[in-house]
């Protein structure tokens, strides 16, 4: 059975970093796009970033560019997003996700996977 399950979010004051991690099983999780995703109380999921399944590729959102850094060990079946400069509206859920696709996609419609997501509060 396919499980993503994500770790590291937390309370952390404007400014401050947090590195969330996805540990993956039951795919082969080297064919696999990784993606970051994310809620707020009330909006819709969105789109944080993307790498392709060798970490030659990645994507990030207009407003997390520069701040925040994707990227995966293989060898550990895992994801990474590091955050930082964090800003009280980085404050959701954040959720990692698979895609099956053949490119780094930015479509919610492209990841079949999803993990339960970690809560990340940002406070001014």
């Amino acid at each position: 059975q396919v499980q993503l399950v994500e770790s590291g979010g937390g309370l952390v004051q404007a400014g401050g970093s947090l590195r969330l991690s996805c540990a993956a099983s039951g795919l082969a999780f080297s064919n696999y796009a990784m993606g970051w995703f994310r809620q707020a109380p009330g909006k819709e999921r969105e789109f944080v970033s993307v790498v392709s399944n060798h970490g030659r590729v990645t994507y990030y959102t207009d407003s997390v560019k520069g701040r925040f850094t994707i990227s995966r060990d293989n060898a550990k079946n895992t994801v990474y997003l590091q955050m930082n400069s964090l800003k009280p509206e980085d404050t959701a859920v954040y959720s990692c996700a698979a895609s099956g696709t053949t490119y780094s996609s930015r479509s919610i419609q492209d990841y079949g996977y999803w993990g339960q997501g970690t809560q990340v509060t940002v406070s001014s």
